[in-house]
């Protein structure tokens, strides 16, 4: 019971993300952080209170981090298919020392 929890855990946060996925990632942490600081900015510019504009770029950061850090499955779409693993290279055998490696 123990190992199926920790297994489902694992895979839960194991964190695999494909290329499209990072993409969106970096998209995703530019436009928040970008947005959040423009706001913290006007916000404390036309208030002139320091302290406030702080604590909106400290939410706006935690909020980025809570987006974009898990592996969120919108970030695992379009998964690669690796091709299966061959002996030898091209046919090829390699060896190194006298030994075959491949």
């Amino acid at each position: 019971m123990a190992d199926q929890l920790l297994e489902q855990a694992r895979e839960l946060l194991e964190g695999q993300i494909d290329f499209e996925g990072q993409k969106l990632a970096e998209l995703l942490s530019t436009a928040l952080l970008s947005t959040v600081g423009v706001i913290a900015f006007f916000y404390g510019f036309f208030t002139q209170d320091i302290k406030m504009t702080l604590w909106i770029g400290l939410a706006g950061t935690a909020l980025t981090f809570l987006v974009i850090v898990p592996p969120w499955p919108f970030f695992n779409r379009d998964p690669l298919q690796w091709a299966s693993a061959q002996n030898g290279v091209g046919g090829l055998s390699i060896e190194v020392d006298g030994k075959k490696v491949s």
